[in-house]
């Protein structure tokens, strides 16, 4: 089974399109838990493997994350092939890390 969770700090912008996307890329999916957590300061963020809000951890992992990317309560943007796509991995980029991360 697939275990997301969604990292966000209080009251962030992106929370809603990350969940809005992860809604359209969890389409026709079996067995998926998702959690939620807010994160309220710098040292949960690190302990957690916070990257900036929203973050999304999938089976622990932030796998759109760089390498060595600090833990952050910023905001977060991210970006794929085709350049930007705002506050949150585009349905594309997350149906594409679902499918690595089921094997």
């Amino acid at each position: 089974m697939l275990e997301l969770t969604v990292l966000t700090v209080p009251d962030c912008p992106n929370e809603a399109v990350l969940r809005e996307r992860l809604t359209q890329a969890l389409t026709g999916r079996p067995a998926v838990s998702i959690t939620h957590h807010l994160i309220g300061n710098e040292a949960d963020a690190a302990r957690l493997e916070m990257h900036g809000s929203p973050t999304l951890l999938i089976n622990g992992v932030d796998v759109f994350a760089p390498p060595n990317t600090p833990a952050s309560l910023s905001c977060r943007l991210y970006h794929d092939e085709t350049g930007p796509t705002g506050g949150a991995p585009s349905v594309t980029a997350l149906r594409e890390a679902l499918r690595h991360d089921a094997g």
